[in-house]
């Protein structure tokens, strides 16, 4: 396996060509053409594979097109969604990139040609619009078809170098974490716009833990608003591919960030059999309400965004709001997500959602909505982390975690928020795999302990006005400095003598010169 030195590596270099090479293009927008070419060379190759199965008599990259049969396209089709003419694959584009006077237009007809393939088939909507932002025609590339073509080359052939080793020894994995470093990298230097679909994967793995703990299996998992796809994609990583029966689903309204999501299914070799991500407003349009409910839900819905609330009288009669009667602000649709996650989640699941402090102590609509969940027995645990974890904010956001199948009617608060539960880094800080451990031992066991974790009786938290804010309930680690008072008393006793001894002296001095 990959060295964590080897991947360190590979993660500088990658971030070094995606420097390089976009000059005046903003950083935030040239992403596009970085993680398009890192995933048009994933495909070729992970497609190549396919094709050669193993066998050392076949090298598909230098196969004439002519070879292909109507037969052997439709089977590969149907197995892994889409279909790569040898002339087709990175490599052989890459090879001749320096000296193709055609490379821009050469290119986007091969991306249309892949998405194609794969019309009329079940794949055609997995398939469909991958490419769609990496337009090889922008300006963004440079004025003149000499400039594109020069910056596209230099893409191709900087990501050409990069070494992932054989195919077999996780090149996946590696492939689809350089593809997340990426993403992170450019959601870090571009603030707001970036920390807003991307988790940081530390966090994504302590919710992947929350959703799923002691499941043995899972039918599958959703994420309704699923940006990147990294909170799916780190419950792949920590449990076996077995444990998700049917797969990972997902909805987001973003048309860039629902492309990203998608590649990156693929980037961590999920077949398009088993992920199903859709495009749309989760919540006015959800798109996944079919579905049969979900055993495990994880998401990092936007904060605090407006939405249509009660401007659109049916929704108070939609399924996943008319329970609680009422309706998240128009102003804050965070239970909006919430009460969403809460009704696509299954009798024996658990959803584990992030979400902005204020929405657990305000009043109004949202103290109406906490009402319902306490007195449903739904919470079963609200989670303050430390500040500054994500990229974009400083809040220090909690984690909620939903259950249908709670054995008691208490709700657990577990305060680590303080230094003894982050690691501090240059722009942000982070969740050692040790804190998640601790975290993780608190949630499970339910246990007491003196200013991280403590379980309330619902009843008390209902005479609290449903306050859930974990302050409330965790009494904070007093860090003030012990004064001793006799100890100060008798200092300061000591310190007047020998001012007042002074002054005496003072005098004396004073009077000698008068004389």
């Amino acid at each position: 396996m990959t060295s964590n030195n080897q991947r360190a590596e590979l993660q500088n270099q990658i971030w070094k060509i995606a420097n390089d090479v976009r000059g005046s293009v903003d950083g935030w927008d040239f992403k596009h053409f970085v993680l398009g070419t890192l995933f048009y060379r994933f495909i070729s190759e992970n497609f190549t594979n396919y094709i050669e199965a193993g066998d050392d008599s076949i090298n598909y990259t230098e196969l004439p097109d002519s070879v292909i049969t109507p037969e052997i396209k439709e089977d590969a089709i149907k197995t892994k969604g889409y279909f790569i003419y040898p002339s087709q694959l990175f490599v052989n584009v890459a090879k001749n990139a320096n000296t193709n006077p055609n490379l821009n237009t050469d290119l986007a007809a091969i991306f249309n040609a892949i998405e194609s393939s794969a019309n009329g088939y079940p794949s055609e909507q997995d398939i469909k619009g991958l490419f769609a932002d990496f337009d090889t025609t922008s300006n963004r590339l440079g004025n003149t078809v000499e400039n594109k073509n020069s910056r596209l080359a230099a893409v191709l052939k900087g990501v050409e170098g990069l070494k992932f080793g054989n195919f077999e020894d996780n090149q996946i994995d590696l492939f689809g974490d350089a593809y997340e470093f990426l993403i992170s990298n450019y959601a870090a230097n571009a603030g707001k716009s970036g920390g807003e679909f991307f988790t940081p994967q530390s966090v994504s793995k302590l919710i992947a833990q929350l959703a799923m703990h002691k499941q043995e299996k899972v039918n599958k998992i959703y994420d309704p608003a699923v940006g990147s796809g990294s909170l799916l994609l780190q419950a792949k990583k920590h449990f076996d591919n077995h444990i998700i029966e049917e797969g990972f689903f997902g909805q987001e309204i973003n048309h860039t960030t629902y492309n990203l999501a998608r590649m990156n299914m693929f980037l961590h070799n999920v077949n398009y059999d088993k992920f199903h991500i859709e495009l749309g407003n989760t919540l006015i349009d959800p798109k996944l309400g079919d579905e049969k409910p979900f055993d495990a839900i994880v998401s990092n819905p936007p904060y605090s965004v407006k939405w249509i609330g009660n401007d659109d009288p049916t929704l108070i009669n939609d399924d996943r709001f008319a329970p609680a009667g009422v309706l998240a602000p128009k102003s804050k649709a965070d239970f909006a997500f919430v009460l969403h996650a809460l009704s696509y989640l299954s009798p024996k699941g658990r959803a584990a959602l992030v979400c902005f402090p204020g929405i657990f102590y305000r009043g109004g609509a949202e103290q109406k909505i906490r009402k319902y969940l306490v007195d449903n027995n739904f919470v079963e645990t609200v989670i303050s982390l430390a500040p500054n974890l994500f990229f974009g904010t400083s809040i220090a956001v909690n984690i909620l975690v939903l259950s249908k199948h709670k054995t008691d009617t208490k709700t657990q608060f577990i305060d680590v928020s303080g230094e003894d539960f982050f690691k501090k880094e240059t722009n942000n800080n982070v969740l050692l795999d040790s804190h998640i451990e601790q975290i993780m031992q608190c949630f499970d066991t339910k246990e007491e302990v003196a200013h991280v974790a403590t379980t309330i009786d619902n009843n008390k938290i209902a005479e609290n006005d449903y306050n859930l804010s974990v302050s409330s309930y965790v009494e904070a680690k007093d860090t003030r400095e012990k004064i001793d008072i006799v100890k100060l008393n008798a200092e300061l006793s000591t310190t007047v003598k020998k001012i007042d001894q002074l002054r005496a002296d003072i005098d004396t001095i004073v009077k000698e010169i008068e004389a």
